[in-house]
This record gives C-alpha cells, structure tokens and sequence, in this order.
C-alpha cells in the first residue's frame, strides 16, 4: 500500500468516526440535530422564534394555550408571509383539560356565491387558476380565532394581537428562509397590485437580517382588535377586499364574507398499536395519514428496520392506496356523503393491505370500491394541561397575489383545488369549501393527551403524519428525533376516478438513505429521486404525566423552535 493511499484510508477513518460522534446526541442517530427541549410549565413550538417567544410571552402573563397559539399565529402571519396570513384558512385540534376531551376547529373558507361553474366553462378552462382572482375563497383564519377564544381563551383579544401589531408598527429582522421565499414570491408577483408596496423596500424583497415593517397590516389588525371578528367580515376591511375584487375582476364580495362561519367538528381516530392517532376529517386530507397507518399496522415495521427498502417499499404502497381514495372522496362533507368511517376502518385497511405486492412497486391503485406548498403548524401547551395542534395556511406559498389595498396581506388561493370535472366529489359549486390540504394530528394514550404535532407542507403531509408517528412507537425515537429523521416523499398523478397513474410514480427521498435501500427499491421497480423540495415541516410537544414535564421539538428544516418555561 503506498503512503498517498495509506493517509487517505485514516483520513476517511478519522471523518466517519467524527461524523458518527459529533452529531449523535448521545442517541447514536448522525441524523439528529439537537436535543427535545423540556419544560414543566408550558411549551411552545412554532417556524419562527419571534413567534414562539410571543407565544412564551402570553403564557407568562396569564393566557392560556389557546390564547398563546393565536398569539403566535398572528405573528407568524406578519413574520412568515410566504407560507400563511390572515387571508387564509385554519384548522385546529385542542385537548381541553377541563373537559379532558378534544375539539376539532374547521375554519375553512368557502367559495363565492356568485361564482360558478359555467363561468370556468365559458373561459375554456380545464382547471381553476393558481393565481389572480379566482382561485380566492373566503379567508377563514381570523374566524377561527375568535371561534377558539370565545369556546377556551382567558385573555382578551385585543391583548392577543399586540405583539403582532408592535413588531408590525416597529419592524423585525428577516430570517434567512422566510427572505429566501420572499424573493421567489416577488418574481412571481411583482407586477400584482399592492404586492411591492407592501413587501418590498425600495424595489426588492428584504434580506436576511433586514428590518421589514408592515404598517398597513398592523393597522388592520387594530380594527380587528377594536372591533372583533365582525370587523374583518363585515364594514370597512370587507369592503376593501369586496371592492378590490371587482377591480381585479373576481367574485368574492361583502355576502360571502359577511356570511362565513367556523365550523365545531369531531376529531377521527385509529389505533396505532395501542395509541389512538387523532385527525380531522374531510374537507381536510387527514384521514389519509390514518388509513396510511391502519394499511402499515399490519406489517412488522420494526423488523424491516428504518430506512430499508422493505419499509419504503410498504409505506409507499400503502400511500399510493390512501392516496387513490383521497383523490375521489376528499371533499365538503356538506356536499356529499363522505364515507370516512369506512375508509378508516380496520376491515377495510385489511383488504387493501392484501393488494401490496412486497416484491413489485404498482403502477396502478383504484381508489374504495363503494356501492353508495405552504403553510405553518405550531402547538402550545400550559400549566393547565391544555394543548393546541394549529395549522394555517394561504395554499401556494403566499397566495393568490391578491393583496387588498391598504390591508397588508395577501388573499389565499385555496379555490384552485377544486376541480371543474362535474361528476366529482371535489367539483366545484358555489359556498362550497374545497379540498384541504393542511391537517393537525394529535396523539392519546389510555385517553390521556401523549403528543400533539403536524407537518406542514402540501400533500406531504399525511404521508409525514404517518412517518413521524412510525418514527416514534416503531422505531422507538424521541419527539426531536422523529422529525429529523430523513422523509420519504411519494409524487404521482392521482386520477379522480382511476386510482394512481403514470409508472407507479415517483419516491424522492431526503438525503441519509443508504444506496443499498436505494438500490433494492430500483429492483421492485419503483423510480427513486433526490431533490431539494419540500419535505415538510415539523413541531411537536408531549407531555410526560409521570414527571408533569413538556418536551418539546421544532423542525430543522425551517428557522424555528421549541420554548418552554
């Protein structure tokens, strides 16, 4: 052996070994960024750490959970505008200790009365626009605000919403992700009304560590304050959004605001190997995760081992099934009778776990055969033991580019998930909430709240939600470690009524696989890929009853953090 290839060989030695020990976390996994933060009287866990101080900060001076994820929402929305904003929507699950129970928050928007179908008809579109006016449902976020103070808050509204309308007024320091976003958002959107007097300065987006002020938001926010919920629905904003609407040639328009309401629902569950793994049900994807894991129970999981071909193999047979289903059935339970309990029934999970060949990727899944990209999550817990799973969202990445005159925010284009295909579940109609793509989850144990988390991140979602809880009871990691770990990402074209097409699709994965997994998945057929997109994004808190202590985990991915006091 000659001397270059001698040093070489203890040169490689010397990186494994440091590789493998300095970033271990005692836990020996190399994928791991840091520890879980604890806490004993409260937590707190958002993608930005201004917010998750607000939310801190509220729990410090007598606000509850609730309050303080408001809080932090409100933050986020004036902090984070790339991926959510009061021109959205929101959905929430919160354990309520007095009641020990959970409640389920649909704050969904619904499409414009005015608007119909013919009218996509007429324009010879095949699909709804992803920007412009519209894709623009009614933004439910700030109604769903005030539905989760008014049924659990302690604090005042008005008290909520002044860090936000302070950092709005006086500036804050852009992080690196949120300016990397913005930039991309301006490319798309510079030549929209109002888009470059509100968030740019002086002609481009701010930069890393550059002070970005919002005053026009801050000012809408005072009248919210003031004046309630009404006063986004109704009067002066609702006007403003009305009237730029017509402007820009759209249908949203003071009745469809004027008449929005939140909607109280009832959280679903499976068991998961002895813990009930909770979601909301559709108009929202969030059954899919549960149908994910009904499919996936069946397997020994732990056996397979993290990261090996069999458990990538099988988590994506099991997706592309869930996903077939989600394709049909996702819809408006207003609209139409959705069979959810079925489909997130034991029996039913047996008989498509039956269709998984563990030697071939599928090509093609049918959906149930029956006779009849952005977006934040955080989650809050307190002393009390109340804890809230929030996720909001505008859809695709700030919007629809509509960004109402003097109001400092940018309309939501959730209506572009509708489809235009008459015989579906998902077509759309008038005053009809579309298909949703964001979801909390939440975790019990012998009826007792375990773990509250979410994973944002478009249609990664359920698949997420599945991982992370496999993560934790399978492969027995830590709440920190279960969001690290890398993700697998399932992509295909799910047809509405043909189940999943083009080859089977195609798995990206994250960096951290081995090329053996790699290798053998190549052999059951599937097409592997390595990209940079998103992956999702993780919070997540759980509690300790033994030692009455939190821990908390924020995803690695994103700028943010978990806090506790």
């Amino acid at each position: 052996m000659n001397t270059h290839k001698f040093i070489l060989i203890i040169i490689l030695l010397i990186f494994n070994i440091s590789y493998n020990y300095c970033q271990d976390r005692i836990t020996g996994k190399n994928f791991t960024t840091r520890s879980e933060v604890l806490g004993q009287n409260g937590m707190v866990a958002t993608s930005h750490p201004l917010a998750t101080q607000i939310g801190i900060d509220i729990l410090k001076s007598g606000g509850n959970a609730i309050d303080a994820a408001i809080a932090a929402n409100a933050a986020l929305g004036l902090m984070e505008p790339t991926s959510n904003g009061i021109g959205g929507d929101l959905f929430a699950i919160v354990w309520y200790e007095k009641d020990k129970k959970l409640y389920g928050l649909n704050a969904s928007g619904r499409s414009p009365k005015n608007l119909t179908i013919e009218y996509f008809k007429s324009k010879n579109l095949k699909s709804i626009p992803s920007y412009g006016p519209l894709p623009v449902s009614v933004p439910g976020c700030v109604d769903g605000w005030f539905s989760l103070n008014k049924k659990f808050g302690k604090m005042q509204m008005k008290d909520i919403l002044i860090p936000t309308i302070q950092y709005a007024e006086n500036g804050f320091p852009v992080t690196e992700v949120v300016s990397y976003y913005m930039k991309l958002a301006s490319d798309k959107f510079i030549n929209y009304p109002n888009f470059e007097d509100t968030y740019m300065i002086n002609g481009k987006t701010p930069s890393k560590g550059e002070v970005f002020k919002n005053p026009d938001l801050a000012k809408t926010l005072k009248i919210i304050s003031s004046k309630g919920r009404d006063g986004f629905y109704k009067g002066f904003i609702a006007k403003t959004i009305s009237n730029f609407m017509a402007e820009q040639g759209g249908f949203l328009d003071e009745y469809d605001l004027n008449s929005h309401n939140s909607t109280w629902i009832e959280p679903v569950s499976t068991s998961y190997r002895g813990y009930d793994i909770w979601e909301l049900p559709p108009n929202g994807q969030g059954i899919a995760a549960l149908q994910i894991l009904n499919i996936m129970e069946g397997f020994d999981v732990k056996k397979m081992g993290f990261g090996s071909a069999e458990y990538i193999h099988h988590f994506v047979e099991a997706k592309k099934i869930a996903y077939a289903d989600r394709a049909k059935y996702y819809a408006d339970p207003d609209f139409n009778k959705i069979p959810t309990e079925y489909l997130i029934s034991k029996d039913y999970a047996n008989k498509r776990r039956l269709e998984i060949d563990p030697k071939v990727s599928s090509n093609k899944v049918n959906p149930a055969n029956l006779e009849n990209g952005d977006t934040i999550y955080l989650t809050v817990a307190d002393s009390d033991g109340n804890m809230v799973s929030l996720i909001q969202s505008n859809y695709r990445g700030m919007g629809s580019g509509m960004v109402p005159t003097g109001l400092g925010f940018m309309l939501q284009d959730r209506g572009e998930l509708f489809s235009l295909d008459k015989n579906h579940f998902n077509v759309y109609e008038p005053r009809k909430r579309p298909f949703h793509t964001i979801i909390p989850a939440f975790i019990t144990k012998d009826g007792k709240p375990f773990i509250s988390f979410g994973l944002m991140g478009g249609a990664m979602q359920p698949q997420g939600h599945a991982q992370i809880v496999i993560n934790l009871i399978d492969f027995e990691m830590n709440l920190q470690e279960a969001g690290d770990a890398p993700r697998i990402r399932h992509s295909s074209d799910e047809q509405p009524t043909g189940g999943i097409m083009l080859d089977g699709g195609t798995i990206y994965l994250e960096t951290g696989f081995d090329y053996e997994s790699i290798r053998k998945l190549l052999g059951l057929g599937h097409k592997v890929s390595f990209d940079l997109g998103s992956y999702g994004g993780y919070q997540a808190i759980k509690i300790d009853d033994v030692n009455k202590v939190y821990y908390g985990a924020s995803e690695s991915r994103k700028d943010g953090n978990a806090s506790g006091y």
